[in-house]
């Protein structure tokens, strides 16, 4: 009887360890941010900046 109790107990508190762990994972979930949107706005910047360059450029006669 004795082991089954310890059985018991460690399933208890693994029960409860996976449960702190899935409470902490949710707000790290919920708040993450895709970082795809920084790369892509770095390639229209310059993007835009090479342009902005070659039209000055065609205006001064260059």
């Amino acid at each position: 009887m004795n082991l089954q109790e310890r059985i018991a107990h460690i399933d208890r508190a693994q029960k409860e360890t996976r449960k702190f762990a899935a409470e902490q994972r949710a707000p790290i979930a919920k708040d993450a941010q895709p970082l795809w949107p920084f790369p892509i706005g770095g390639m229209v910047a310059g993007a835009a900046l090479f342009g902005a360059g070659m039209a000055c450029a065609k205006l001064l006669g260059t």
